[in-house]
């Protein structure tokens, strides 16, 4: 195994910041950490790295102790923290020559520029820079010593959607390259999209572990389908195949279902038996989010008909 925990515990006073965390992860992939702020994340991923003590239970990185041999475990690791503090009136270039020096070996620093796409940004000043070529220049420190394992926490944060893109494709870059990336996040389609596996965290606990399609099916979530049609429909076929009636919205009927397959089977027979022409079906099948919700809580519902 790569990172393994066997009941860890971080306490500061009467807050538990993490309660009994069990993890065995082994090399290759994106692993995603996904919860809410709060959740235990960063305190998990700074323990990992040996930035912070574990109160009990046992952690193994590579194996080694992160604790207790944290400085050959740092020449094994890479890591973009929270907050990366860089050195604004140097270049691209010099700051990767700098943390390169830090090290027994290094990639060459025009391929770390290569890799995180600032090549054309190599020999201007780092302030400069706007917050998305900031975060490819932290994970190019991350890297530059080409470790065994990766661990990026929130890389995404606060950055918009165009840079959060081009994030997204530099980590799936280094996921094909073969490299172990452990991943914190708190926006759910990220994890989605880019993990291989999600360990879900709530109030310093794991409570949900396995890839994105494996918790959407253990889950048990169902689908829901929206129906219009032109003439009277009578729905009873449709709750015969197993859906279940929500009602009407506007001029839709609202179906929950967990065997889709089998509800557009009976509406088939609908439209051949009672004379009724489809106008609109939509369907919206279980994601990630709605397991997230299930197990986190869900602040706000939107009920409405999907656009």
């Amino acid at each position: 195994m790569i990172i393994e925990t066997k009941s860890l515990r971080r306490v500061y006073g009467s807050t538990v910041a993490l309660n009994g965390v069990d993890l065995c992860i082994e090399a290759g992939g994106i692993i995603g950490l996904l919860g809410p702020n709060g959740a235990g994340k960063t305190t998990l991923v700074e323990i990992l790295e040996g930035l912070r003590m574990p109160s009990s239970g046992e952690v193994s990185v590579l194996g080694l102790d992160p604790a207790r041999q944290g400085r050959a475990l740092k020449e094994r690791i890479g890591a973009q923290l929270q907050s990366t503090t860089i050195p604004i009136d140097l270049t691209p270039f010099e700051v990767l020559r700098l943390y390169a020096s830090f090290y027994e070996r290094s990639l060459p620093v025009d391929r770390v520029l290569q890799i995180v796409n600032l090549k054309a940004k190599a020999n201007k000043l780092t302030r400069t820079l706007s917050g998305g070529q900031k975060q490819r220049l932290a994970i190019g420190m991350a890297l530059i010593h080409e470790p065994e394992l990766l661990i990026f926490d929130e890389p995404t944060s606060g950055l918009d959607p165009a840079a959060r893109r081009q994030l997204h494709e530099i980590l799936l870059d280094l996921k094909g390259q073969g490299r172990t990336i452990l991943l914190t996040t708190h926006y759910i389609e990220e994890a989605e999209k880019l993990c291989d596996r999600v360990v879900m965290i709530r109030s310093g606990e794991v409570v949900a572990d396995g890839s994105p399609f494996e918790l959407v099916g253990r889950a048990g979530g169902k689908s829901t389908i929206w129906i219009d049609v032109e003439g009277d429909m009578d729905p009873a076929p449709l709750l015969v195949g197993g859906a279940e009636d929500q009602g009407r919205q506007g001029n839709h009927y609202k179906f929950t279902t967990a065997d889709p397959a089998a509800t557009i089977v009976a509406l088939g027979e609908v439209l051949h038996t009672q004379g009724v022409s489809l106008t609109d079906l939509r369907m919206r099948r279980p994601t990630l989010e709605d397991v997230y919700l299930e197990l986190m809580g869900d602040p706000e519902e939107d009920e409405g008909v999907p656009a």
